[in-house]
């Protein structure tokens, strides 16, 4: 049964119920107080009618025959002429009918009294008051009209309360079935498909979080291609280098010499470099990634990758500017892997630089959500690393982390890379259970803010190795 049938038939037993329950209270009022209006009671003179009519009975042998005969029963009513009265046999017949109302008015609005002897019923007897019959009429007809209004109006409310429910259960499950087609496309494979978000209500929030959702397995979908591709084309390259070269000597059938397998050497080492690459990177996001945590003065490690750097820089005319706040605490991190992570950074930010520029390496603690103190102690330390160079266009900034991204896909791998390092610098960096984020205005730089736990009194001390 669909959402639209169970909730119609929910709102038409609720409106079913609290239409009779309306009625019921209603009726058992009014009823109730139509029977408690005053009517003048002869229930005693007709039980008295009613005993003597079975002492007739007894007289007369027991027989109607012979009752009927007794001028008694027939002066019954004595003086009160108004009054009617119909004596009905055990098999119904009629035994007696005095009086000016018919049989059929005095047996619906006269009195009724049971005749026994001997515990058996004998007789039916109706006595017929105009005063409590007016009285009667009325209890009856206000009940009836009251009853019959009612379940008109129950009628009537209800069918105009089940056309609304309905179309209320339409309006409510309509954005679903709007939504059921783009599900079942997604669900054959069709992703990116797009559901119309025509509310601003539940239904409409659903839908956007579906089409984000859709959107974004596009994007998976693509990058898990793109990637595919990526990894194939930078495998390709050294090898197809390789194998040309291989077969020139082969077919030169000389003796080869050593600085002959040099170009092939740079390839080994470079297919080496790209396999460990994806290595560490998938260990990395998989959680998987072994780090040698120690107690690492920050500032002394960037010291000496500027000093690294400082060779290409210099060449250029760049200079490397590091900027350490004071009584700086230590940092709890993988020294080796977050030379990787800052060392790409840094490198990066030199290449992008005009020449004669300057990069800014600055860092500073920062204190988490809970506080900290001088000591570091729930603190994170913030690295930021700035270029002066191009900056990074807003359409490119989002994905710059992604595998085998390039901003630009003219760069020669000389000068572009394979696209795998701010890739790991993130995975690195999350590894540690630091952030790392890029802001950047085209024409106007970019700035790497690297942040890393700093080391805290319950650390479990130099040269542990976490998971």
């Amino acid at each position: 049964m669909t959402i639209r049938k169970r909730l119609f038939l929910a709102m038409a037993a609720l409106i079913a119920l609290m239409g009779l329950i309306f009625a019921g209270l209603t009726l058992f009022v009014v009823r109730g107080v139509i029977i408690h209006i005053p009517i003048a009671d002869r229930s005693e003179e007709v039980r008295a009618i009613a005993d003597q009519i079975g002492n007739y009975f007894l007289e007369n042998g027991s027989s109607w025959e012979n009752t009927l005969r007794d001028e008694r029963l027939k002066s019954l009513l004595g003086e009160r002429k108004a009054d009617s009265m119909l004596l009905l046999s055990a098999d119904g017949s009629v035994v007696l009918h005095a009086g000016g109302e018919s049989a059929e008015m005095i047996r619906r609005l006269g009195m009724h009294e049971r005749i026994e002897l001997d515990g058996m019923r004998i007789a039916d007897l109706y006595y017929y008051v105009e005063e409590a019959a007016r009285l009667k009429i009325i209890q009856l007809g206000v009940g009836n009209s009251v009853t019959i209004l009612l379940l008109a109006a129950v009628a009537v409310v209800g069918l105009i309360a089940l056309a609304a429910a309905w179309r209320m259960a339409r309006r409510l499950t309509e954005p679903i079935h709007t939504l059921m087609p783009a599900i079942e496309r997604l669900g054959a494979g069709e992703l990116g498909v797009q559901a119309p978000v025509t509310t601003r209500d539940e239904y409409g929030r659903l839908a956007a979080a579906f089409n984000a959702m859709s959107t974004q397995l596009m994007r998976y979908e693509t990058a898990r291609r793109n990637q595919t591709a990526d990894i194939a084309h930078e495998l390709r390259t050294p090898l197809a280098i390789m194998q040309g070269q291989l077969e020139e000597l082969q077919l030169r059938g000389e003796a080869v010499r050593p600085e002959t397998l040099l170009p092939l050497q740079d390839e080994l080492i470079r297919l080496n470099r790209l396999v460990g690459d994806l290595h560490h990177l998938s260990l990395a996001e998989a959680n998987k990634l072994r780090l040698d945590r120690r107690r690492v003065n920050l500032a002394d490690l960037l010291g000496r990758i500027a000093e690294r750097a400082g060779t290409e820089a210099a060449a250029r005319g760049i200079r490397i500017r590091l900027e350490a706040a004071p009584e700086l605490p230590d940092a709890d991190v993988d020294p080796h892997r977050m030379t990787q992570v800052f060392l790409n950074i840094i490198m990066n930010a030199v290449r992008h630089s005009p020449d004669g520029g300057t990069v800014t390496v600055d860092v500073r603690a920062e204190s988490s959500v809970g506080g900290g103190d001088s000591r570091g102690n729930g603190a994170m330390l913030r690295v930021a690393i700035a270029d002066e160079g191009p900056g990074i266009a807003p359409e490119h900034l989002p994905h710059i982390f992604d595998r085998f991204y390039r901003a630009d896909d003219d760069r020669s791998r000389g000068t572009g890379g394979m696209g795998l390092g701010l890739s790991i610098a993130k995975a690195f960096v999350q590894a540690h259970g630091g952030t790392i984020e890029a802001e950047s205005e085209h024409g106007a730089g970019t700035r790497f803010i690297v942040r890393v736990p700093a080391w805290t009194r319950d650390g479990c001390g130099p040269g542990r190795t976490v998971l």
